[in-house]
C-alpha cells in the first residue's frame, strides 16, 4: 500500500518484465486485474513503454468493444494479460485464453477488486489459476473489512505499507461553502479566477457529469464528460483529448478516480462531496502526483459536515474554508460549522475517518445506507435477494 501518485504501477510492472525476460515466450505468465477499462488501457500503455527492447508483449482485455482484436492479440503470443474481470471470464468460458501458465497475479486497486461488485468474478478467475503462483495486491487505501477478506485469499501474506494512507502532502485542500443552487455559478467563478492547468471535476452521478459538462461548454470552457453510460470509443476519446490538451476540463464520476494518471492535472474539484474518505483520497490523488504540487477544491453544503470531519481526521488538520470576495452569495452565509477539531463526536485516527462510538450509542442509532460497513451492506443485499420463508 502506498499513496496515490507514488509509482505503484511501475513497482509491479518492472519486476514482472524483468522476470519474463528469462522465460520462454508464447504463454501468459502474468495476469493483472483492474476495475476499469481506462485503468486497464493505461497499465497496458505503461507496460509497452517500460518493456524497452525486450521481447515481452502485453494485451489489454476489457468490455465495451469487440472481442475480435483482443482474441487476435492473444494468439500473438502475449506474456502479460491486463484485464477487467468481466471480459476475462467471457474469454475463459469461450476458451479464447489460457491461464494455466500464470506465475504472477496482480490485483491493482485491490480494495475495489475485493469489494462486493467484483469479488464473485475475482474468485472465479482464481479458480482457473494454479496454486503455484505469486499474488500481489496494490492499493492506496485498504478498509479493514477488505483487508481481512484479502488475507483469506492470500497465503501468509507480507504487507508493505509506505507512508500514511492519506493524500500526498504536496496537495493543498480547500472548502468552498455553497448551496446546491449556487454550486454551478460558484464553480464558474472559481474556474474564471483561478490559474489552472488541466482540471478534473468530480460529480456524484453520471447524469450530473454529463449535464455539468454541457453547462461548462455553454459557458465557453473547453470541457468534456467521462462517465459510465458513454461508449468505450467516446470514453477513450474524452480521456485522450484531456490528456493531450484538447480539453482543459474533464467532468467525471468516480470511474476516473482510480489509477488515471494525467501529469498536467493541477486541480481536482469535487463538485459533489464523495461518500467515503477513501473516495476522497482517490479523487484528489489525481493531482499532486510524483512530487508535483496540486490543489483540491471541494464545494460543500451543510449536509457534508460529517464527511468534512472524517476527511480532516485523515489529513490531521482543519481544511480552510474559502469565500470568493466578488461572488454574489445572496442571503447565504458561506460558512459551514463543523464543530471543534477535538469535539467528542469527532472521528479518531485508526478508524479510517469514521466516528468511534460506544456500543450503547451504536445499538440505539439507525444506520443509514451511506454509513454502513461493507459487511453490513453485503448482509442487507443478500437479505433482499433471499426468498421469503
Amino acid at each position: 500500500m502506498a499513496q496515490t501518485g507514488t509509482g505503484k504501477t511501475a513497482s509491479f510492472l518492472l519486476p514482472i518484465l524483468q522476470k519474463l525476460q528469462s522465460r520462454e515466450p508464447g504463454k501468459i505468465r502474468a495476469l493483472v486485474l483492474s476495475p476499469t477499462r481506462e485503468l486497464t488501457e493505461q497499465i497496458h500503455r505503461n507496460a509497452m513503454q517500460l518493456k524497452g527492447g525486450t521481447h515481452v508483449r502485453s494485451v489489454a482485455i476489457y468490455g465495451g468493444v469487440g472481442k475480435g482484436p483482443q482474441v487476435r492479440a492473444l494468439r500473438g503470443r502475449s506474456e502479460i494479460a491486463i484485464a477487467c474481470p468481466g471480459r476475462l471470464l467471457d474469454l475463459l468460458w469461450t476458451e479464447n485464453i489460457d491461464l494455466s501458465a500464470v506465475e504472477m497475479l496482480v490485483l491493482d486497486e485491490a480494495d475495489t477488486m475485493c469489494d462486493m461488485g467484483f469479488l464473485p468474478e475475482v474468485k472465479k478467475i482464481l479458480e482457473c489459476l494454479t496454486a503455484a503462483r505469486q499474488t500481489f495486491f496494490f492499493a492506496a487505501t485498504m478498509p479493514e473489512e477488505i483487508r481481512k477478506l484479502s488475507s483469506e485469499m492470500l497465503n501468509n501474506p507480507a504487507t508493505v505499507e509506505i507512508g500514511m494512507i492519506a493524500p500526498a502532502t504536496t496537495i493543498s485542500h480547500s472548502l468552498y461553502p455553497s448551496t446546491e443552487s449556487l454550486k454551478k455559478p460558484l464553480l464558474d467563478e472559481i474556474l474564471t479566477h483561478t490559474a489552472t492547468g488541466r482540471v478534473l471535476i468530480f460529480t456524484r452521478t453520471k447524469h450530473r457529469a454529463k449535464r455539468l459538462a454541457d453547462q461548462l461548454i455553454r459557458s465557453q470552457f473547453r470541457a468534456v464528460a467521462l462517465q459510465g453510460n458513454m461508449s468505450q470509443n467516446k470514453r477513450e476519446q474524452a480521456l485522450e483529448g484531456f490528456r493531450r490538451g484538447k480539453f482543459d476540463m474533464l467532468v467525471a464520476t468516480d470511474v476516473a478516480s482510480r489509477g488515471i494518471d494525467v501529469s498536467e492535472i493541477t486541480h481536482v474539484i469535487n463538485f459533489d462531496m464523495p461518500n467515503t474518505v477513501d473516495a476522497y483520497i482517490h479523487r484528489v490523488g489525481r493531482t499532486g502526483r510524483a512530487g508535483s504540487i496540486g490543489e483540491a477544491f471541494t464545494l460543500v453544503t451543510s449536509d457534508d459536515r460529517a464527511m468534512i470531519k472524517r476527511i480532516q481526521t485523515v489529513l490531521g488538520s482543519t481544511i480552510q474554508q474559502k469565500r470568493l470576495p466578488n461572488f454574489d452569495y445572496g442571503a447565504f452565509n458561506p460558512v459551514i460549522s463543523t464543530g471543534s477539531h477535538r469535539d467528542a463526536s469527532y472521528p479518531v485516527h485508526g478508524n479510517n475517518g469514521h466516528r468511534q462510538e460506544s456500543p450503547s450509542e451504536r445499538s440505539g442509532r439507525p444506520i443509514s445506507r451511506r454509513n454502513r460497513s461493507w459487511k453490513q451492506r453485503q448482509a442487507a443485499r443478500f437479505a433482499r435477494l433471499s426468498p421469503a420463508r
